[in-house]
């Protein structure tokens, strides 16, 4: 008897200390998970703005669990600063860009030249989800209370015309200034003698035109080249045809015409055949509108400067998917300091018009 109940009180002060041995052991793991938690809450990894990192979050990775269910693509855009078949190279290599990825989608919207115009379609954007934006914004100084509203919802980049002042990520495409010299080179080589020059654009204002016509009166600068004025025409197509027109009357002895927006040099040369003054009045061009790659070979335009709008529309495509879905900063992008990243620009002179053209049907094509 006195056997049996020492094994029982054995057996008992066994599973006793047991008992104990797992309950401190639950509580050194409570304490350590705890520990572990407060060390972690204690660490932030910055790598971008806080509103720009925010927009990122949605795409990082989930549990296995969640990552079975499809993500929500990201919605991106290319707003233009107004409508023009420059634009539709653009569009070309969005479109090729967003090819490349199932997890984007994206929409290419033209503007009208103004202000006004873009803030409706971008405010719109915004609503409706959109996570990043590159965009020409026709007036950047009048602009930059715009622009850094959106920037606070948005990744923001401009491309073509910069606002180099506002909260934009930095600026993809051309540089301008140098682009106005190389026009102000074709014009030294169609008025070897000299001449009164008028100059033509969209919107005075609008940086890209700014730097265009600094760059071209800094190449003309010290010859007999005289620049006349330059006239503007809000981006509208009649009224650029007017403007040329009325120049040719009010100046009968011009010697040359400069076009610095894409639609500008062909309104020149309608009005220049329609006054019969082909060969009399030199043409120099911006861009590769059909009808100036066909003039040129044909003798009618000098020449043209063309920038790359398919890289601008293929790369800024790019480089916002990069920033939004993998958090990637501008400079691990290879964005300069100076927030500009420049696409190189060409001359395109007679003889040189018709390769280029099909170059550029070939980017429409996507071939």
């Amino acid at each position: 008897m006195k056997l049996k109940f020492s094994n029982i009180i054995k057996t008992f002060t066994l599973v006793a200390s047991a008992i104990s041995m797992i309950s401190c052991g639950g509580e050194s793991k409570k304490e350590s998970a705890s520990t572990e938690s407060q060390s972690a809450e204690t660490k932030e990894v910055w790598t971008f703005p806080k509103h720009i990192r925010s927009l990122s979050d949605p795409y990082k990775e989930t549990s296995s669990a969640e990552s079975q269910s499809p993500k929500p693509k990201v919605k991106l855009a290319f707003m233009t600063n107004a409508t023009a078949d420059f634009w539709s190279y653009g569009k070309a290599g969005a479109e090729k860009a967003a090819s490349e990825h199932d997890d984007i989608e994206i929409e290419f919207k033209m503007g009208d030249g103004t202000a006004a115009k873009q803030r409706e379609i971008c405010d719109s954007l915004l609503v409706r989800g959109f996570k990043g934006i590159a965009i020409s914004p026709p007036n950047p100084k009048g602009q930059q209370e715009m622009l850094n509203s959106w920037a606070k919802k948005a990744s923001i980049i401009t491309v073509d015309s910069d606002a180099p002042e506002s909260d934009r990520l930095f600026y993809l495409g051309t540089n301008n200034v140098e682009a106005g010299r190389q026009a102000g080179e074709l014009l030294k080589e169609a008025l070897p003698d000299g001449g009164q020059v008028m100059v033509f654009v969209g919107v005075g204002d609008q940086a890209n035109a700014v730097e265009r016509y600094q760059g071209l009166k800094e190449a003309v600068a010290g010859t007999k080249i005289e620049i006349l004025d330059l006239r503007t025409d809000e981006a509208n197509i009649g009224k650029a045809r007017r403007n040329a027109e009325d120049t040719l009357t009010k100046y009968p002895n011009l010697a040359g015409m400069v076009g610095l927006w894409a639609y500008n040099a062909p309104a020149c040369l309608k009005a220049v055949r329609d006054k019969g003054s082909i060969g009399k009045v030199k043409i120099v061009a911006f861009d590769e509108e059909i009808e100036t790659l066909k003039a040129i070979d044909a003798g009618e335009i000098h020449g043209t400067v063309v920038q790359q709008p398919y890289e601008f529309g293929y790369q800024a495509i790019k480089a916002l998917r990069s920033i939004i879905i993998e958090g990637k900063s501008p400079q691990e992008l290879e964005i300069p300091d100076t927030r500009q990243k420049f696409i190189a620009t060409k001359m395109i002179r007679k003889g040189e018009g018709a390769a280029y053209l099909k170059k550029c049907q070939e980017w429409k094509s996507g071939s």
